[in-house]
């Protein structure tokens, strides 16, 4: 068993509340679709400092069930 890094999501929190926040929630459903298949295997290659953990934080709120963190 891991070690949780992220308990209750927070950074998501943090960054939506945020002036400067890029919406990547558009790469959620790019996930849904591509799970269950061959392509279920996504492979985030972006720069350095390019929200690379903003996202999978995204993802795991939205997997997390955190709905009202998405209303808007």
């Amino acid at each position: 068993m891991g070690l949780f890094l992220n308990p209750d999501n927070r950074a998501f929190q943090t960054a939506i509340d945020s002036e400067i926040y890029v919406d990547k929630t558009g790469l959620i459903e790019f996930t849904n679709k591509v799970l269950g298949t061959q392509q279920a295997f996504i492979c985030n290659s972006r720069p350095r400092r390019f929200g690379k953990s903003l996202l999978i934080s995204t993802l795991e709120a939205y997997f997390l069930g955190k709905k009202e963190l998405f209303k808007d």
